[in-house]
């Protein structure tokens, strides 16, 4: 029986003792931003887990704002995807009821291994394109190809002359125009045709020939 008075009394003396010391500590309106320490852009969304306070959360708003009642001395844990994760303690002899705070958080850079995607479901498929794959020309068969007399007509066809080209054309076609004109007109006045002269003497000749006999 005494044991047991014992045992109680030490528990209650345990337990008001605790009581005392949480209710020593010093409660505080506990603020802040969080920001990027490279960019001073804020981190929106961040998780707060108060450690000391039995992992109590809570998560800084779209601005990267918090604010919410913590006791002097405890640890906060600040964790976001993509960021280092940061601690901080608030002080203990803080003098006013609030505390503010700018907490700067850093990126985590994480290098994944470089990852290459094939286009076969499996060995046997590839081994199956594999075989009949159609291997592209080299240099100098693309250019043999594109100097082939296929090649030149069928761009010829479909190509548009460019300035030099029309007007080589449009003299060829003027010179060509002139000299038929003037062969024409040649055969239709018999003084500039030569065979109307050449028919024209032969019979002067051949009337000489007639008169002599």
């Amino acid at each position: 029986m005494k044991m047991r008075i014992s045992l109680i009394l030490v528990l209650l003396f345990a337990a008001t003792i605790g009581f005392s010391q949480t209710a020593a500590k010093k409660l505080v309106q506990f603020s802040g931003v969080i920001v990027n320490v490279d960019s001073n852009t804020v981190v929106p969304y961040v998780t707060i887990t108060n450690v000391t306070g039995k992992a109590q959360f809570y998560a800084a708003n779209y601005k990267g704002y918090f604010s919410f009642v913590a006791n002097v001395g405890d640890t906060l844990l600040f964790t976001a995807i993509g960021y280092k994760k940061e601690g901080l303690v608030i002080p203990k002899d803080i003098a006013e009821n609030s505390y503010t705070v700018v907490v700067a958080m850093k990126q985590d850079v994480i290098n994944l291994p470089a990852v290459r995607v094939y286009p076969w479901a499996s060995t046997d498929e590839f081994k199956k394109e594999f075989m009949t794959m159609k291997f592209a020309d080299d240099d100098l068969e693309i250019a043999r190809k594109n100097v082939s007399k296929e090649s030149l007509s069928a761009m010829l066809s479909s190509l548009p002359r460019d300035g030099a080209e029309m007007q080589s054309y449009n003299f060829q076609n003027n010179h060509a125009r002139l000299t038929n004109r003037n062969i024409n007109q040649r055969l239709a006045n018999p003084l500039l045709n030569p065979f109307a002269w050449g028919a024209l003497i032969q019979q002067i000749v051949n009337g000489d020939k007639s008169r002599g006999q």
